[in-house]
């Protein structure tokens, strides 16, 4: 995926995104940070054709993203949001079957692919004793693997996470990374998030594009980008780099 001079405003003519250039690395997880205001979700918006960009393109396989058909997109990309609702009686596998919409026809019957591709998603997910239960009955970090494994079921090359890790405490956020990084080294997805916290980013990603007032400051290598001179640039804070045998590279914030 390539991302080519992206300008975007909303209404209120303010730019939100200014002259974005990236490139997206194939079977690798690539991270957007920043700090709030700074374009992360309304970039993720652009790469995902919910937002239609004033000036640049999206290209995806040598083809622009808003020349795509909307089925035709919808079996490249999946995309978690960071808001997700549905009827609270809905069951997981339920849930999950809505995945496959891209690949059926009005009123066509279930499919033998379609049950392999709910079944691999529910089971990748760690779901499969969930899958019955109602939606409303399951802790958040369950609630957020139901809504990835719909992503999952829809069999894209490309996975798209805004804020996943958001309103969990601390055991469901890395639950959700080690499932981020099984579904990249297991399965080969090229998958794209947003994430406030930096350890986070650092640890669980092979690529990071840092933004602040709708641009990019940097993009590359986490362990070679994150510099206390980045973070007093994007961030004005100041922090420690450290270095530990276990997690590897790791900030500790000194104040501002």
């Amino acid at each position: 995926m390539e991302i080519k001079h992206i300008s975007f405003a909303y209404q209120d003519k303010v730019r939100r995104l200014d002259n974005v250039e990236a490139e997206i690395t194939k079977g690798q997880i690539t991270t957007i940070i920043g700090p709030n205001g700074s374009g992360k979700s309304t970039l993720l918006g652009v790469l995902t054709n919910n937002y239609q960009p004033q000036e640049g393109q999206v290209i995806i396989d040598g083809k622009a993203i808003n020349k795509y058909k909307p089925k035709e997109l919808a079996k490249k990309l999946g995309v978690v949001h960071q808001q997700n609702s549905a009827p609270s009686d809905m069951t997981v596998e339920k849930l999950v079957y809505y995945g496959r919409l891209p690949h059926k026809n009005t009123f066509s019957p279930q499919s033998e692919k379609d049950e392999q591709m709910v079944n691999w998603a529910i089971e990748c997910t760690g779901l499969s004793e969930k899958r019955h239960d109602a939606i409303d009955t399951l802790s958040g970090g369950q609630q957020q693997r139901v809504w990835i494994a719909m992503a999952l079921a829809q069999d894209t090359p490309f996975l798209f996470l805004d804020e996943p890790t958001s309103n969990l405490d601390i055991y469901y956020q890395y639950e959700i990374l080690e499932l981020v990084k099984q579904l990249c080294e297991a399965h080969g997805l090229t998958i794209v998030m947003v994430l406030h916290d930096i350890n986070q980013a650092i640890q669980y990603s092979h690529n990071l594009i840092a933004m602040k007032q709708g641009k990019v400051v940097v993009k590359g290598n986490p362990k070679l980008v994150v510099t206390k001179q980045l973070m007093r640039e994007v961030y004005n804070v100041n922090v420690a780099i450290k270095n530990d045998d276990d997690v590897g590279m790791y900030i500790v914030p000194l104040g501002i």
